[in-house]
């Protein structure tokens, strides 16, 4: 056997030993000027350009990875402001009529929402606020057995039964809202926040902040309620 035939390399030889020896082409300036890698456009670049492009584009992934983390934590700051500024017309409200109005004007400023809606689930007869109470065994209710019972928000087009018990003559105004339980051990309700826009709420939105929200509004109502009895 030749001694050119004993020294001979293979490709995944000469990939090892680079493997190796990163700084390999650092002291041997010279080779670079020699070699080439075909570029997908067709054109030959040296292994610095290359190497240089493959930087590129690990800092450009980089950079909208942390893009996209800043825009998240700008939406959850913004959610977290909204909820603060809920929290607080919730509790400067002495009365449900209060509570009531509080709640249209930050849902509508803060939410961007166009329409608001409150049922109390129980037999009172009588309220300064038009519609706020419904009897436990009204014919509309059935329409929203299943998210009473699950108590989980439900966001999209609502049905127009659903709209039509919830909305009044707005009904055909809303093209999605979110539905909210309020299923305490002291209060039974819904909130209903909709929208002009097809859009704004849609199936697949996150619950949490909306189950925190009718939390928030639900345990309200419970306190002021007492001031009915």
């Amino acid at each position: 056997m030749s001694d050119q035939q004993q020294t001979q390399l293979d490709d995944d030889q000469v990939a090892a030993y680079l493997q190796l020896h990163p700084d390999f082409f650092q002291d041997h300036l010279d080779l670079l000027e020699r070699m080439h890698i075909p570029h997908p456009s067709g054109n030959a670049i040296s292994l610095i350009s290359k190497q240089l492009e493959l930087f590129r584009t690990k800092h450009q992934e980089q950079e909208n990875q942390l893009n996209a983390l800043i825009d998240i934590a700008r939406e959850n700051d913004a959610a977290f402001n909204r909820m603060h500024e809920l929290t607080l017309a919730m509790l400067e409200a002495n009365s449900l009529e209060d509570a009531i109005a509080n709640l249209s004007e930050v849902l509508a400023e803060c939410f961007l929402t166009d329409f608001v809606a409150v049922k109390i689930i129980m037999p009172i007869s009588e309220s300064p606020i038009s519609n706020l109470f419904v009897e436990p065994n009204a014919p509309g209710l059935q329409h929203f057995s299943n998210i009473l019972q699950e108590n989980q928000p439900k966001c999209g087009r609502p049905t127009l039964a659903q709209a039509q018990f919830l909305f009044g003559e707005a009904a055909n105004e809303v093209k999605s809202c979110a539905i909210l339980p309020m299923v305490f051990t002291q209060l039974d309700g819904l909130l209903a926040i909709g929208s002009r826009d097809e859009g704004r709420f849609h199936y697949s939105m996150g619950s949490l902040f909306l189950t925190q929200m009718s939390e928030i509004i639900g345990t309200r109502f419970i306190s002021l309620l007492r001031h009915l009895e």
